[in-house]
């Protein structure tokens, strides 16, 4: 007779669109999280993101009333975190009011929230963590736009969702936690013909080989696993997904990096993303692809 038992799971705490293992684990550390860096930012306009920035730092908020100086710097960092957010949707200038976009790995929400207020459509955000989901649904519910920006606690390699639903899709910093092929085999069934897909990602340069140390310790900072550039292009290739534009944001977002480092709500892991920014094993891509 086998005296194995299987562990019980507390129905209040197990969550019913992932499996034991590291789905399990990476929904465990967002339900945690916590970090100053993705929630005092987002106070100051109610956009909590969960993604870096890009563009030219002004460089005077560290400098006037010492007083001001952290205020003036979350801001700051706040501002270029938001114009990412910005660049992204910018590819989607064919969204209409009566369409449905799919933000994939939503975070708290704030590109959603972006999506909605630009173009007027239906937004859906989806995320395997449970605090999330119910603190941006809380987001969308004080801007009064709960009927047109929705949360689900969902996972976005099988959402459930009819296909051809969805006229946009995008994964904002999020595609390391998961498989590619599989994650991309989900959004062509969910996404219209000749609808959009964009990420904005960081991923390796497998022209260097194997991933540098810097990225493997961004990869244990984070419980995530970084790809190689190339699998994005094959795992599209594989799953009717077109390029149609693809941008190199590495210079773009050290600046941010180095301001970060630089403030009250740094974590510990600028040096590690500026290093491997600076030496080449790291890039910081945007890639938009149209559903064939």
């Amino acid at each position: 007779m086998s005296t194995h038992r299987q562990a019980h799971i507390p129905a209040q705490t197990a969550n019913p669109i992932i499996g034991p293992g590291y789905q399990e684990s990476v929904a465990t550390y967002w339900n945690k999280e916590r970090n100053p860096v993705n929630l005092r930012l987002g106070e100051i306009d109610e956009l909590f993101h969960h993604h870096y920035g890009i563009g030219d730092v002004d460089w005077s908020v560290l400098e006037g009333d010492p007083d001001t100086i952290e205020q003036r710097t979350i801001a700051e960092m706040h501002r270029l975190e938001t114009a990412q957010a910005n660049f992204l949707l910018d590819r989607f200038s064919d969204i209409k009011p009566h369409h449905r976009v799919l933000d994939a790995g939503c975070g708290r929400g704030g590109s959603s929230i972006m999506a909605h207020e630009r173009f007027g459509c239906e937004v859906d955000g989806i995320t395997i963590s449970r605090h999330q989901a119910d603190f941006a649904n809380q987001q969308a519910a004080k801007r009064g736009i709960s009927g047109k920006v929705r949360f689900h606690l969902k996972n976005m390699l099988d959402t459930g969702f009819p296909p051809g639903t969805y006229q946009a899709i995008w994964n904002n910093e999020s595609t390391m936690y998961c498989n590619l092929f599989d994650l991309f085999a989900e959004h062509a069934r969910q996404l219209s013909r000749n609808g959009r897909y964009v990420t904005i990602t960081g991923c390796y340069d497998d022209t260097y080989g194997l991933p540098s140390q810097a990225v493997s310790t961004i990869n244990a900072h984070y419980i995530c696993d970084i790809h190689p550039r190339s699998m994005y292009f094959k795992a599209m290739a594989a799953n009717r997904l077109v390029p149609v534009e693809v941008v190199d944001l590495t210079q773009a977002t050290i600046p941010y990096w180095k301001l970060r480092k630089k403030s009250s709500v740094a974590t510990g892991i600028e040096d590690v993303f500026l290093e491997a920014y600076t030496g080449g094993s790291f890039q910081y891509m945007l890639i938009a692809a149209d559903r064939v």
